[in-house]
């Protein structure tokens, strides 16, 4: 379990990753949008650990049924096919590698990312803390030099755009270099879904610095890094409160002038409990839609939740799958390394 300075494995927790809220009834054309992004790259390979209940089993059935992802079940194969079976859902030619326990799940998903048997992961009904224990295992993990971090993508009915918070699952305290490495994931990931370069709003209770609030001084820092060349592919600003980062009438009030103002699309929270409960503001208040990824490991792991909608959990695994495309896109340049 990762115990560097910035982050806690209390971090993951269910509670963080799921919702439990019912749905609007509707689409959300953003979610829509990722979906058909899909639809002209070949199906991701993508290990599903412990998928033993119906909610676990449908959403990776049905992205397989849209040709999002290619599903490799890992758990009890017998548990799997009666699960099936009760639910009415078709396997199809889905893999199922038997696994007795939780635990043996999440380690032969892992080893099969090693072996470059899969290329995506995704959370089916064990506890999100199981699994990221063998993601970021020390020995056989899928670390990588980027600090692990979660994005809520968030389709909210009054926002134009799709919303990105992080981090509101994994780091509780991020120190400043945690925070340099929220950012930078939340931003490659914006841009491998093929969204182009984001606007990223630090987000503070007010957008001033203030001595007293430390994360006013992080953001400024972060901004400051992002001029250096520390932070790359964005466009930073902070601080921000959270009324001038999306409206730009109380922008305007505010006299704040800049590209972020008022229409950002990535909103960067000072700590977990502020981006939790940012997040779940959206999805219980205001009837969001919300599909959740950790990055900075090897592969994106998809975490969906068992409320979630039908477009909500397509557009997880289609969000994992398009990641998982541009990483190998990435990977396979001359120069860069797997």
């Amino acid at each position: 379990m990762m115990t560097s300075e910035g982050s806690d494995p209390a971090g993951y927790t269910d509670d963080a990753a799921e919702t439990h809220v019912p749905r609007v009834g509707r689409s959300h054309r953003v979610f829509e949008s990722l979906i058909a992004r899909t639809r002209g790259i070949p199906a991701v390979p993508t290990a599903v650990v412990w998928p033993d209940d119906a909610h676990a089993l449908k959403g990776p059935v049905d992205a397989a049924r849209e040709q999002i992802i290619k599903p490799v079940l890992i758990g009890d194969a017998a548990r799997i096919h009666a699960v099936a079976d009760t639910a009415g859902l078709n396997l199809g030619d889905c893999m199922i590698v038997d696994a007795p326990t939780e635990a043996e799940a999440a380690a032969a998903a892992v080893g099969m990312v090693r072996d470059r048997k899969t290329r995506a992961i995704m959370k089916g009904s064990l506890h999100t803390d199981v699994l990221m224990h063998a993601v970021v295992s020390i020995d056989g993990g899928l670390r990588t030099g980027r600090r692990i971090s979660h994005v809520f993508l968030i389709a909210a009915p009054r926002y134009p755009e799709i919303l990105f918070v992080t981090d509101a699952a994994i780091n509780i305290f991020p120190d400043l270099d945690c925070k340099r490495d929220i950012v930078q994931n939340a931003i490659d990931l914006h841009i491998g879904l093929g969204l182009g370069e984001p606007r990223v709003a630090l987000l503070s209770a007010v957008e001033v610095i203030n001595s007293r609030i430390p994360g006013t001084i992080d953001a400024a820092v972060l901004c400051k890094m992002a001029d250096r060349g520390q932070i790359t592919g964005g466009v930073l600003d902070g601080p921000l409160a959270m009324d001038n980062a999306v409206s730009p009438e109380a922008a305007k009030l505010k006299g704040i002038v800049s590209p972020v103002a008022g229409r950002a699309q990535i909103l960067v929270a000072p700590d977990l409990e502020a981006g939790n409960m940012l997040a779940k503001n959206l999805i219980y208040m205001a009837g969001a839609d919300a599909a959740g990824i950790v990055l900075g490991a090897r592969v994106p792991v998809i975490l969906p939740s068992r409320a979630d909608s039908v477009p909500a959990r397509l557009a997880s695994a289609a969000v994992g799958g398009l990641y998982a495309h541009h990483l190998a896109q990435a990977n396979n340049k001359p120069g860069t390394k797997p």
